[in-house]
């Protein structure tokens, strides 16, 4: 089983793509990241639905779990809101890691692997001609499981 054997047409955004726009994709379709692509169509990252999250969530309620309890849902929601006007520049991690990209001959050892080492819900296959899609978590799992 190669990754072409898995792959399969995936949305994508721009790093210039509004953040609420992601987000809106990532529900709509109930994706667990998006690939975020360069001015050429080539993968640049992937931006995992956290990473959205990760914009709206206070500093303070991620370095203090409980103080977020103490947070109403009127307010939850004004949190919510703060990502309008943001890019998925801006959600993307700070640091440049290792991309989760591999061509359609990957087998599915190496996909998992690289899935594993980069923490990313799916990988995103490339070749000569550019992006061709992606294999999610959720496929590779189902395809091992089948064996």
């Amino acid at each position: 089983m190669r990754a072409r054997d898995l792959v399969a047409d995936f949305p994508t955004v721009g790093l210039d793509t509004p953040v609420a726009d992601a987000a809106r994709l990532l529900a709509d379709h109930d994706l667990p990241g998006l690939i975020v692509v360069d001015e050429r169509g080539l993968p640049a990252g992937i931006l995992p639905g956290t990473q959205v999250l990760r914009l709206a969530v206070p500093g303070y309620c991620l370095d203090d779990p409980a103080l977020a309890r103490v947070v109403d849902e009127a307010h939850a929601d004004v949190f919510m809101r703060s990502i309008s006007g943001r890019t998925v520049r801006e959600a993307m991690p700070p640091r440049p890691r290792e991309l989760p990209v591999a061509d359609p001959d990957a087998t599915v050892l190496e996909l998992a692997a690289l899935m594993a080492r980069t923490h990313s819900p799916l990988v995103a296959v490339v070749d000569a001609g550019g992006l061709r899609g992606a294999v999610t978590l959720q496929a590779l799992v189902d395809r091992l499981v089948e064996q």
